[in-house]
Order: C-alpha cells, then sequence, then structure tokens
C-alpha cells in the first residue's frame, strides 16, 4: 500500500471517530485475538510462531499506534507493521497492496464486500451457505478454463452445502477479441434459463480453442439450438447487445475491486486469484472454522 494512502485513510478513521490529533496512553490492547485476527488474515499456518509487540505511538501517523508483529517459521522471519486506530477499533495494514483497512470487530474483508453485489448473477450452492466464493472470470481465458473443474466439479463433491459460487463477467478485451462476446451470450442465455447458464459457461470452456470471433455466434447459436433455448429470442439479445449493460456493469465492478485479471475469486470477500485445489480447499476451511467460532462467541 502506498503511505499516501495509508494517511488519507488514518485521516478518515480520525475523523470517524472523532478522535484528536495525537495520544500518548496505548489503546486496550488483547494480544491474543489481535494474533488471532493476523492468523486469519494473513492465512498463517500453526507452524508459523507469531510475537505480538505492544502498541506504540505511531510517529508517522499521529493518532494511531503502530503493532510490530514478529513472524517466524523455519529459520526465516520478518517483521510486520499494523496502525491500530485510537479506539482500537480500525487496523491498517502497513505491508505494500493489503485491503486498505479492517475493522476488528466486523468482517475483515467488509470494504470488499460492500462493492460485490450478486444479486441478478449466476449461482450454484445454498444461498445460505456459509462461505460464498465469487469468481471475477473470463470465458476465453486458458487460467479459467484450468480453474472452472475445480469450481464446477470437485468444489461440490466437497462441500455440496457448504459453498456457493456466484460468476461475475471480466472479459479481458485487450487480449481476448471474443470475450466480451461470450460473456454477452451467456448473459442472454441466463435471462432465459439461469440453470442453463452453467451449461453455456462449460461449454465455452470445453470449445474455447474452437471457436473464434467470427464463428462464435453461429456456434452459440447451434449450442442453444440443442440446449431448449428459444433462439430466436436468443438471436435477437445477441444482436442487439440486450445483456451488455450487465457485463459493463460487472466490470465496472471488478475495476472497483482493482481486479486485473482471470480467475480472481472472493472467498468471503478475501480477494486471490485462481487457486490450486489444495489451497482452495485450506481457504475454506478457515472460513468455516471462523463461521464456526463466531457463532459459538454468540452464543454464549
Amino acid at each position: 500500500m502506498r503511505f499516501a494512502t495509508i494517511l488519507l485513510l488514518a485521516a478518515s478513521v480520525l475523523a470517524q471517530t472523532g478522535a484528536p490529533g495525537s495520544k500518548s496512553a496505548a489503546p486496550p490492547f488483547d494480544k491474543a485475538a489481535f494474533e488471532s485476527t493476523i492468523r486469519y488474515w494473513d492465512l498463517l499456518i500453526p507452524a508459523v510462531d507469531v510475537k505480538i509487540a505492544d502498541p506504540v505511538p505511531a510517529k508517522s501517523l499521529p493518532g494511531f499506534f503502530v503493532v510490530v508483529v514478529h513472524l517466524s517459521y523455519n529459520g526465516n522471519s520478518k517483521d510486520e507493521e499494523y496502525y491500530l486506530s485510537p479506539d482500537s477499533q480500525t487496523v491498517i495494514p502497513g505491508a505494500p497492496g493489503s485491503v486498505p483497512a479492517f475493522n476488528l470487530k466486523g468482517n475483515l474483508f467488509q470494504l470488499n464486500l460492500d462493492k460485490i453485489h450478486t444479486e441478478n448473477a449466476p449461482g450454484f450452492g445454498p444461498a445460505n451457505a456459509p462461505v460464498t466464493i465469487v469468481e471475477f472470470g473470463d470465458l476465453e481465458c486458458p487460467s479459467c478454463k484450468a480453474e472452472a473443474p475445480v469450481l464446477r466439479s470437485i468444489l461440490p463433491m466437497f462441500y455440496p452445502d457448504k459453498v456457493r459460487v456466484v460468476f461475475k463477467d471480466f472479459p479481458l478485451e485487450s487480449v481476448h477479441p471474443w470475450a466480451r462476446a461470450a460473456s454477452d451470450a451467456a448473459r442472454c442465455v441466463y435471462r432465459q434459463d439461469h440453470d442453463k447458464f452453467w451449461k453455456v459457461y462449460d461449454w465455452f470452456y470445453e470449445t474455447q480453442d474452437q471457436i473464434t470471433p467470427e464463428n462464435l455466434n453461429d456456434k452459440v447459436l447451434e449450442w442453444a439450438g440443442k440446449n431448449d433455448i428459444d433462439t430466436a429470442q436468443f438471436g435477437r439479445c445477441i444482436t442487439t447487445k440486450a445483456a451488455d449493460p450487465e457485463v459493463a456493469q460487472n466490470i465496472a465492478e471488478a475495476r472497483a475491486l482493482i481486479v486485473t485479471g482471470t480467475p480472481t475469486l472472493f472467498i468471503n470477500g478475501r480477494k486471490t486469484s485462481g487457486v490450486e485445489w489444495d489451497t482452495l480447499q485450506h481457504i475454506i476451511q478457515i472460513e468455516l472454522d471462523r463461521v464456526k467460532e463466531q457463532e459459538s462467541a454468540k452464543a454464549h
């Protein structure tokens, strides 16, 4: 994260909390709770040793405190800094590329969740699943094609009632010439039959190497005719680009979330690029465990 961003965010937090420009007394601070938060935030495995220093006034951010977190594992170590607001509520990670801030009392990835809208978006899995994976994908993208079997086949076998998957369009038009047209066509399918969106999603990846900008419409119309789609209505939707505003909205959403490549996944708001099954399973289990902990805490 650029330091200027930290300064702007710190000023915003101070304004919201009404905190004065500087304080000398350290805020209330639970090291054990903070360590648990950092382990979740950084996806640290139990073998990583974590030592939390006492908060000290941050010279660069008046009114804030800096907490140094020392991490060590297998002979290697590093220090990370976290800026703590005067009310001990808001944390600003100092590491480059971090999500700007999180609230210790809420969802650490709420800033992302506030920008993700899943209404009228294709999805499968229970609506009340404890874990939701939002994929920003490109139907012409080879990496998305490689990710698709994990999301479509492996994931439902292991977590049939625990995970919901939602698809959002992010065609990379500068490198994939037919990606946006494919997104438009898939959206036209979704307008007619929500469930069949996933059939055309699978079909695009299965036939990816056979599609060109020139033959896409003919091929997808042929597919529609074989899958009980009203081809006249479907053809009009494609020709008029009736579904393109929905694709454009998804693209704008992706840019607001600083998505730069595909596939990009948001797992309960946690942003990650396409991952191997073992890593995805690890993150899902962490989310399930955290949901269980939060439910247990509410019960008590």
